[in-house]
């Protein structure tokens, strides 16, 4: 199997083994690099036409690989064509050719309209860095949703003080989106202008939107903030005494180089 179907799978499978896929909750899409696409291109064997209810001319001619709707991460280790997918974008930006997977008839994530919008913000954001999308229903950061306003400065600054690698993993912040339907275009617009300021958005009650230049860079962020939301739900029950100041954010990011959001600090 080609590389980056290896890797994408590995990333499904670690996020059911973290808890954080129940069910078939959570979803995933890769941007394909030119030569990911030509290793893949073999494996092209149908093109099944579907409409976008966005237009996304950003994204023409663009491949990527998603996950199915429906379809279990626990799965996609065990039937990879059944379970996810590789897709084109149409030249206009209005639709897409399912080229490999998502058989039986399977269509791509029913999140696809948040994971494009989503990309297309990172895509800007860091000069077409970014790659990887992934929604995840992590336990603890969903919690911590319950606790405070809907706020990214409130929640950016409790995890920065739960976990010392925090303000260097994520030095501008995370976003915060109050709870509204999923699987929709409203959704997704609103999750795509925070994305343009933060790597990461939480889903109130939700979940969380991580994304990154590779697997191992957003599952790493992903990852990093819920084990700060579960330290900082522990410390709460037991009572918190201290935590680390906003001068030691300050010296932090000054001695690993990263720029951490001052409006975020006092």
């Amino acid at each position: 199997m080609q590389k980056v179907l290896e890797d994408y799978i590995r990333m499904c499978y670690d996020g059911f083994l973290q808890g954080w896929h129940e069910r078939n909750g959570g979803n995933l899409t890769y941007r394909m690099k030119e030569d990911e696409v030509a290793d893949c291109a073999p494996l092209f064997t149908q093109h099944r036409h579907m409409d976008l209810p966005v237009t996304l001319p950003a994204l023409a001619g663009e491949y990527f690989i998603t996950t199915g709707s429906g379809r279990y991460m626990r799965n996609v280790p065990l039937a990879p064509e059944k379970n996810i997918g590789i897709i084109k974008i149409d030249a206009d930006g209005a639709g897409y050719k399912i080229l490999w997977g998502l058989e039986d008839g399977a269509k791509p994530t029913s999140e696809l309209p948040s994971h494009l919008m989503n990309h297309v913000s990172r895509m800007e954001a860091t000069g077409g860095r970014c790659r990887v999308v992934y929604h995840a229903h992590p336990a603890n950061i969903t919690a911590l949703s319950y606790t405070i306003e809907p706020d990214a400065r409130t929640l950016s600054r409790i995890l920065w003080q739960s976990e010392t690698e925090c303000a260097v993993v994520f030095p501008e912040g995370v976003g915060i989106l109050d709870w509204m339907i999923p699987g929709g275009t409203d959704i997704a617009i609103e999750t795509s202008k925070l994305v343009k300021d933060y790597p990461a958005v939480v889903w109130a009650f939700h979940g969380i939107f991580g994304t990154g230049a590779d697997f191992d860079e957003t599952f790493g962020l992903v990852h990093t903030i819920e084990k700060a939301a579960e330290i900082y739900l522990k410390a709460k029950g037991a009572g918190i005494v201290r935590t680390i100041s906003d001068e030691q954010l300050r010296i932090l990011a000054d001695a690993f180089g990263v720029k951490i959001n001052e409006r975020f600090l006092d």
